[in-house]
């Protein structure tokens, strides 16, 4: 018996069928004219990069043993979620925003270093998941720090030592790296 199970994780939860996604890439930087989204005026917020990681695996299993399982994890930003107040960004700013992207990306690498240490067992479907909640929970909290300590881009010693910092992580995680 194979069981499948997809699971699409959000920091915001979308209305639509179809959701366009960009998938993260080492040779792609996102551009002003990925940020598709309505701004909201009603924030002093200049931009918003809605990025997330999709997860979705496979377990082959009998009734009584898993002989083996599958997964695909993926880093994703959100044009159509993702938005900006043309007038007011410039390429400091967009910067801040790719290492939102990036910040992503290292947690789909941190998870996939994760996943690989799982033995097929009769309880993996709950180790999945658990792990990817787990995930889930620490890239909300990097993404909030990243913010706060950055103070949204405007403390630019502090947006150069994340981006450093975040540099040095994903080099250290590549052969966990999204493929292309």
């Amino acid at each position: 018996m194979v069981k499948f199970i997809s699971i699409l994780s959000l920091f915001i939860l979308f209305q639509s069928d179809v959701i366009e996604e960009v998938s993260w890439n080492e040779n792609y930087k996102l551009t002003w004219s990925d940020f598709r989204g309505v701004p909201n005026n009603q924030t002093d917020a200049v931009a918003i990069t809605a990025s997330g990681i999709t997860f979705s695996y496979s377990i082959k299993k009998t009734t009584n043993k898993v002989h083996g399982f599958r997964t695909l994890v993926k880093a994703h930003f959100y044009p159509e979620h993702s938005w900006c107040k043309k007038e007011m960004v410039d390429s400091h700013i967009l910067k801040h925003e790719q290492l939102h992207f990036d910040i992503t990306e290292l947690h789909a690498r941190l998870f996939r270093q994760q996943i690989t240490k799982l033995k097929p067992n009769l309880d993996l479907d709950n180790q999945l998941n658990q792990l990817h909640q787990s995930i889930n929970e620490q890239l909300s909290l990097m993404q909030n720090s990243y913010d706060e300590e950055t103070n949204h881009s405007i403390n630019t010693e502090a947006q150069i030592k994340w981006q450093e910092s975040i540099a040095k992580q994903l080099k250290a995680l590549e052969k966990f790296k999204s493929k292309s």
